[in-house]
């Protein structure tokens, strides 16, 4: 049997042994295509022969937070504080064997916190159980880097593992669109100077991927792996917060240097409930979630509760949110706030909403 791994192994060598430059450029971008290929084929290859037992866990709430780390960096302690959940906590690896949800109440949103077991070197090829804790971040909307301050590398090890299984975190996607043809070959067009990436290039990869006819039309200057990523269009783009716990056992000083070197969003210590406030916070922002109030016709506006939505939300995404039937029994809504011309603007399920809107649906 074809052993992808090894041959995945022994291409990353290739590359690293590999000086990039524009000399070099081109045959680099033709093995990360190649690399990229063979992970598709691996991961086909696991679906078919691979337990089918995995951590799907059913989303509720407003949004879903998913606490990924190596194992002991205190996740189910930091759940626990978030949340009040009692996840099982110990001193030793691999506590958590089963994904642990838990709620979030804040600003009125109900937020699904997942502690799952914690990952390792190698998570992304199957190693510690990986791929099925991996495979339960697609489901998430944000990423909860948790580090050990003692253990600063372990967040580049989590970001690579999630990498690896196609979850790019702290990324949008790039502004490429790729039209396939019946003929004409590939033509790149573009709107932008490419200093990353060469023509030549552009069109090798296509053909790797066996996209012999096809309109690639560029709007920003992009790398060869986020061209491959365009292609296979099936990564998941998530925003992400890195939290180093356990702040108590590392000095000011200390700190500054660990959030310049490993980009450190917020240190906190979970057994001692130091920062959970701030990183209640973060956390709804970083969900990017707002609150639309709602209105009865002919009656005043629910100011106390609101909806609790994620921003750039429309009309129907709100009436789908209140109830199953809503969109079919739509008429049409009116809107005072932000994202009206006017108060009372009468406006259809497309309408995006801002933050702080109120909303009157009315139905057939």
């Amino acid at each position: 049997m074809v052993n992808y791994q090894e041959q995945i192994a022994e291409l990353e060598a290739e590359i690293k042994k590999t000086q990039y430059n524009k000399a070099t450029q081109h045959h680099i971008g033709l093995v990360k295509a190649k690399i990229a290929k063979l992970r598709e084929k691996d991961a086909a290859r696991s679906s078919k022969s691979g337990p089918k037992t995995g951590y799907q866990v059913r989303k509720t709430g407003d949004g879903t937070v998913i606490l990924l780390g190596f194992p002991s960096t205190g996740k189910s302690t930091l759940l626990n504080a978030l949340c009040g959940t009692e996840s099982e906590v110990g001193a030793y690896a691999f506590t958590t064997l089963t994904v642990v949800p838990g709620t979030l109440q804040y600003k009125h949103a109900r937020i699904q916190i997942l502690d799952v077991p914690g990952i390792v070197a190698g998570a992304g090829s199957g190693k510690g159980r990986g791929k099925e804790v991996l495979a339960c971040m697609r489901n998430a909307d944000l990423c909860l880097f948790v580090a050990d301050c003692l253990r600063p590398e372990e967040r580049w090890v989590i970001e690579h593992e999630a990498n690896n299984v196609g979850i790019r975190l702290n990324q949008v996607r790039p502004d490429v669109q790729i039209t396939r043809r019946i003929r004409g070959g590939v033509k790149v067009l573009k709107t932008c100077k490419l200093n990353k990436i060469t023509e030549e290039t552009i069109v090798a990869v296509c053909r790797e991927f066996r996209l012999n006819n096809a309109d690639v039309l560029i709007r920003e200057d992009i790398t060869v792996d986020q061209l491959i990523d365009c292609i296979e269009n099936n990564k998941k783009y998530m925003p992400a917060i890195t939290v180093f716990n356990k702040m108590d056992l590392v000095d000011a000083k200390e700190q500054r240097k660990l959030k310049k070197e490993y980009g450190v969003d917020l240190f906190v210590s979970a057994k001692e409930g130091k920062n959970i406030k701030q990183l209640r916070e973060l956390i709804f922002d970083h969900l990017d979630l707002m609150q639309i109030f709602l209105k009865e016709p002919g009656k005043e506006a629910d100011m106390d509760v609101p909806l609790i939505m994620f921003r750039e939300s429309s009309v129907e995404t709100l009436c789908n949110k209140l109830h199953k039937d809503f969109v079919q029994k739509f008429k049409f809504a009116r809107v005072w706030g932000a994202s009206a011309r006017f108060d009372g603007q009468k406006l259809m399920l497309g309408h995006v909403l801002a933050d702080g809107d109120v909303v009157e649906v009315h139905l057939s």
